[in-house]
């Protein structure tokens, strides 16, 4: 029943990510767009639900079994971005935003797979830096700030965040078998990236 629990936290999450992607692609500003986007991960911590780049980073400090909890979350926020896009493609929305979406998973599947998994990994970094800040940053604002700024970073950045592309690729319609390899290399990179703080705090014992 628990990995129940986690699998439709993880759908919800995914469909939150999905509609942070679906605020960024309405708006002409990168930087409003980034902002707006950031409340699907503030949300996400807010209910603790599940999403995959924000509890991969926690792998050095869990037992191998977490290994199972994280495959959940993946396919949980596979369905929920799937399902976010397919409500969005079917909206009058959709219409104002696909020419940009469909530019955007050009731009990302036609890149090579040593940049994508690079940038995912710095993608990863901030992930867990914004999901760490929010649990142990003491003060409302300061957390409010530690979600929304790290966010902001990676998307102005073009970092690689394999959850928001699931979305991206969904509602632009290009899954393929190099899309979905891509989406692998993407997680990759997204774990290396969010483990590395984690690594040196527990061998370095700061935590």
């Amino acid at each position: 029943m628990e990995r129940v629990r986690q699998f439709f936290s993880a759908i919800l999450a995914g469909m939150l990510i999905g509609m942070g992607g679906t605020v960024f692609l309405s708006q002409s500003n990168p930087v409003v767009g980034s902002f707006l986007f950031a409340i699907g991960l503030f949300t996400i911590v807010v209910f603790q639900l599940h999403l995959f780049t924000g509890k991969v980073g926690y792998t050095p400090f869990n037992k191998p079994v977490y290994l199972i909890e994280l495959v959940v979350t993946w396919l949980g926020n596979l369905v929920g971005t799937w399902i976010t896009a397919t409500m969005v493609r079917n909206s009058r929305i959709y219409e104002g935003m696909a020419e940009r979406v469909a530019g955007m998973a050009e731009v990302k599947l036609s890149d090579d797979f040593t940049s994508i998994f690079l940038l995912a990994v710095f993608c990863g970094m901030l992930m867990f830096i914004a999901v760490d800040c929010f649990r142990n940053v003491q003060g409302s604002t300061l957390q409010f700030i530690g979600v929304f700024v790290p966010v902001m970073v990676f998307i102005l950045s073009g970092f690689e965040h394999v959850i928001a592309n699931m979305f991206y690729f969904s509602l632009s319609g290009t899954w393929s078998a190099h899309c979905f390899a891509a989406i692998l290399v993407m997680t990759l990179g997204n774990a290396v990236g969010g483990m590395l703080i984690p690594i040196y705090l527990k061998v370095f014992k700061q935590r």
